[in-house]
Formats: structure tokens, sequence, C-alpha cells
């Protein structure tokens, strides 16, 4: 039997916490190996388990997966939350990217500087309500189903709800015009294993704080400034 898998990152979200999300709503259990020096990172580099010399890393299946994508994409696959064909795999992969581009907005909000944040925050926002949620908003409406593919609950589902969950950290009321995401939100908050992940005392990571962020930079040797979008 195989063991549970392993994820070695920062005790924090950044790329793994799409893992995190999709092996909870799987249902999986995980153990983590969290990054806390620069030699532990420099020992994972050394032994060959990061092919591009960078995290996410997760040992599963007998497998050394690198690459946030292609982890996400395994386990959807493995667990049954891909679709039941091309056709549904395709909506999910659209789906997904959408979502991603919106997250790509929200990831590195925490490296920011105050001033920058502001500036941030409100790009975050303008995207999310003109941009990302209407076309979500469009889709559910359109077909009248609980989820986006299929009437099935997939990859692209947790993959949203997360990203819905980010952005009400921006902004708590940035669903009030959106009555198919706001019912959306809350089936897929009582799926029990989502459910059991948004408890607290779970694997789920809180807002990164300056503790995160200075132990990422010094981790990875980050010396310079990042700047909003």
């Amino acid at each position: 039997m195989a063991g549970k898998p392993k994820l070695y990152y920062f005790d924090g979200r950044g790329k793994m916490e799409s893992i995190r999300w999709l092996l909870a709503a799987a249902g999986v259990e995980f153990e983590e190996e969290f990054l806390e020096s620069r030699e532990q990172y420099e020992k994972l580099l050394q032994g060959g388990s990061l092919l591009f010399q960078q995290v996410p890393l997760v040992e599963i299946d007998g497998m050394k997966m690198v690459q946030t994508r292609a982890i996400l994409s395994y386990i959807a696959a493995k667990y049954n939350l891909y679709g039941k064909d091309l056709n549904e795999r395709a909506l999910i992969d659209m789906y997904v990217g959408g979502t991603d581009d919106l997250m790509g907005f929200i990831l590195m909000f925490p490296f920011l500087s105050a001033e920058d944040k502001e500036k941030q925050r409100a790009v975050i926002v303008e995207k999310a309500t003109s941009r990302y949620f209407p076309a979500y908003e469009k889709v559910l409406k359109d077909h009248g189903q609980d989820f986006l593919v299929g009437n099935n609950f997939s990859w692209a589902d947790v993959h949203l709800l997360e990203a819905i969950l980010m952005v009400e950290e921006k902004k708590s009321d940035v669903l009030s015009g959106f009555p198919q995401l706001q019912a959306f939100k809350a089936r897929m908050s009582s799926i029990p294993t989502i459910k059991k992940f948004l408890q607290p005392g779970s694997q789920r990571k809180p807002v990164p704080d300056d503790k995160y962020v200075e132990t990422v930079r010094r981790v990875l040797r980050m010396y310079y400034n990042i700047k909003a979008n």
C-alpha cells in the first residue's frame, strides 16, 4: 500500500496551497516537510529531487513531481476530479487556467511594499469583478447546474472556491453582485471534505505573514523587490 503523499514547501500558501486544497477535497491525507533553511533547499537540489531547481515538490506514488500544474493534473486524474471525457477535461483546463490567471495577481501580494499592496488590492478586486467572476457567473447561470463542468464536482470547482476565498480576503463583499457564485460558494463549502479543510486546525494555510515572507526570501535568496502588476 502506497504511503501518504509528502509535500515539500514553505509553511505557507504560495504555489503549494492549491495542491493542498485538491488533495484535501479528494479526501487524501498528506504529510508535509517545511523548508526553513537554505540548507534544506540545497539538499533537495543536490539530491536531484528538484528537476527545474524549484519547489513545490510532491512525492506521490513513487514519483518525485515538480511543476504545480503537472502535480495538480495528476491528482485530479487519479481521484476522478478531471471530468469523464476529453471534452470535459478541456473545459476543466480552461476554467482552471482562468482561475490561475486571477490567482497570479494574488500570489506575490505578500512580497509587495505597503504602498504597492494597496495598488495591487485594487487591481485584484477590479480583475475579479470585471473579468473572472462574471465569466463563472455566466457559466453557472447558463447551464443551471451545481458545478462548472458536467454537473460533477471537479478540480475546476475546487480551484474556483480557493480563488473566491482569496479575493474575499482582499474585499469581503466582493461577491455581492454575483448570486450564482454566492450559491456556488455555499454548496462547495458544505462538501464534507472541503468543510473539514476549512475548519481551524486543518492543513490549510493562513494569509501569509511577515515571517513567511522572510523565510521564503532567505531560503530562495530573493534579494530583489517585487513590484505590483
